[in-house]
């Protein structure tokens, strides 16, 4: 980032740049100790192996690795993370209250063009003094990432950030999410409903509800996040915009013939 005093550019426009949210650049977080941030690298770790692992398991599992810690402690971390050990799937967002549920619209729907629907979610990213949060939106016919963000904190603004630069590229006819505040939001949704899009929401704690995004966290972790063990936001920030590159422009999918996921979304458009 540029210097505050620099007026050349404007703290939203830095903040546009690197993909990090306004809000994100005043935030200042709270330090967790090193023996902490440690044992939140080794939970995230296996929890993508084992997303059904409760926080009993997980304890005992951190025992096997020679690291002592109580269930209060490992759950409190894990909530941390956003990760609720009770379901299958990565909780990071919670319901707002009095905001409106909306119905899940995937169920038995044959997905057979691009736009017909994409999806959101967001997913925790370590870094080696502390972690951020990224969030995405996929088309699921091609799984082709049509935007990313990411933030230091779960405000709604990346997310309405990733959103609408979605739409700058096509609409879907539906859009899927969690039931999170961020997603349930007057904002988020009034966005939706001003392009004419259907508004589906999974069923609270049904992990493959948004299976193609949770694939993608998968790869993002084994395959960029993990190796490369960014040291700070920035790194990140380059670390990711590469990766998505790659995943969008280069990378085989099986199942789509061994085409990459902007080979078929381009040639559909």
């Amino acid at each position: 980032m540029i210097e505050p005093s620099d007026e050349s550019l404007s703290v939203r426009r830095q903040c546009e740049l690197v993909g990090l949210s306004r809000g994100s650049f005043y935030y200042q977080p709270q330090p967790e100790s090193e023996e902490n941030l440690q044992l939140l690298r080794l939970l995230d770790e296996q929890y993508t192996r084992t997303p059904f692992y409760g926080i009993r398991r997980m304890t005992a599992w951190l025992e096997t690795q020679g690291q002592q810690a109580n269930h209060k402690r490992v759950r409190r971390l894990l909530r941390l993370m956003g990760l609720e050990a009770i379901y299958q799937k990565p909780r990071l967002s919670q319901p707002g209250i009095g905001h409106r549920i909306y119905p899940y619209l995937l169920r038995g729907l044959k997905i057979e063009r691009i736009n017909q629907v994409w999806s959101t979610d967001i997913t925790y990213i370590r870094l080696r003094g502390g972690f951020v949060y990224l969030v995405a939106v996929i088309d699921w016919y091609s799984r082709y990432v049509l935007s990313w963000e990411v933030s230091v904190t779960l405000d709604s603004e990346f997310c309405l950030s990733a959103l609408h630069r979605a739409l700058a590229v096509a609409r879907p006819e539906i859009f899927n999410t969690d039931q999170g505040v961020q997603f349930t939001s007057q904002a988020f949704t009034g966005m939706l409903k001003e392009h004419q899009i259907a508004i589906s929401m999974d069923g609270r704690g049904r992990a493959l509800d948004n299976i193609f995004v949770e694939r993608l966290w998968r790869s993002v972790k084994y395959e960029e996040v993990y190796p490369h063990d960014y040291e700070g936001v920035p790194q990140a920030i380059a670390g990711l915009g590469n990766y998505f590159t790659f995943y969008n422009r280069e990378r085989l999918h099986q199942s789509l013939k061994y085409k990459t996921p902007e080979a078929v979304y381009r040639q559909l458009a």
